[in-house]
């Protein structure tokens, strides 16, 4: 009976360590065990370009800066598929708590954890920290963690520099990092870009929480 508070104790320890240090993922974690090279470098979120942060939101969580860690509309509209809760349920929150704290893949009772979890940390860390941890451990790439890693391995350039196609390119290989290019997209990469460089400014007006 006591293990479930321990654990609790424990992510609320961490939780508040992460509220200054930027946590490693859990994938990192993994290769560092087996000791498979990563490449990441934390910055802060000023030192990441705004049209990164405006594509991600464009493309993963448009409510971002509404909710309280978990789009329950969302959650509810996606929790009778077939498959289960889908990515499109999946707030930035949801996705950052899932990296630090948790494993890969989709399980019910992963899903179970991820919701209270997130809950947690985005009353715990806010919106700016919350963004700026998950754009220091989000999967880019084999072994590469983070914007400003990606952004040197795919363009050459610091994540401050990034422009706006770039930017839009970045978020479109998310759902699947390992099997897309950012700098040699496919015709369905760079479909998803456009999209994504569409929904952009729409979104611009959705930022204030990390203002």
């Amino acid at each position: 009976m006591l293990l479930p508070v321990v654990v609790l104790a424990l992510i609320l320890v961490l939780g508040l360590v992460y509220s200054a240090l930027t946590p490693p993922s859990t994938l990192m974690l993994a290769r560092w065990l087996t000791l498979k090279p990563v490449s990441r470098e934390v910055v802060a979120l000023e030192a990441i370009s705004p049209l990164l942060v405006q594509a991600i939101i464009a493309s993963e969580d448009q409510r971002f800066c509404l909710h309280n860690g978990v789009d329950w509309g969302a959650l509810r509209d996606v929790v009778d598929d077939d498959e289960g809760p889908s990515r499109g349920a999946s707030t930035i929150s949801m996705q950052t708590v899932k990296n630090v704290f948790l494993w890969p893949g989709r399980s019910f009772i992963r899903k179970g954890l991820e919701i209270p979890l997130a809950v947690i940390a985005d009353t715990l860390w806010g919106k700016r920290r919350m963004m700026e941890i998950y754009l220091n451990v989000a999967e880019w790439g084999e072994g590469v963690y983070g914007a400003e890693a990606a952004s040197q391995r795919w363009f050459g350039k610091s994540a401050r520099t990034l422009n706006r196609s770039e930017a839009s390119l970045l978020a479109a290989v998310l759902p699947n990092p390992i099997q897309r290019n950012p700098a040699l997209p496919s015709r369905g990469v760079r479909a998803v870009a456009a999209r994504i460089q569409g929904r952009m400014n729409a979104v611009g007006g959705l930022m204030g929480c990390l203002r």
